[in-house]
């Protein structure tokens, strides 16, 4: 499963990044917030647009706003 398909509220850790999803730049942005393998995250919120585009993800005590795309490249595990 992906991060972008997480129910709100539901936590997960994440067990891969596919980096070649990504452009690079957004792969060091992306790491550089702690969204990298083994990190524990959840959703806050999703847009209210269409696309529910960006999706607040909260990591430890901060709460990080990422596209859908970057989301579809973290395959996670349920906690």
């Amino acid at each position: 499963m992906t991060l972008e398909a997480l129910q709100r509220g539901h936590r997960a850790r994440i067990v891969a990044v596919d980096w070649d999803k990504l452009a690079p730049e957004d792969g060091v942005r992306l790491r550089a917030l702690g969204l990298d393998a083994g990190a524990r995250v959840a959703i806050a919120h999703r847009g209210v647009f269409g696309g529910q585009d960006p999706i607040a993800v909260m990591i430890g005590r901060m709460t990080v706003a990422v596209r859908r795309a970057h989301a579809a490249a973290m395959e996670i595990e349920a906690l």
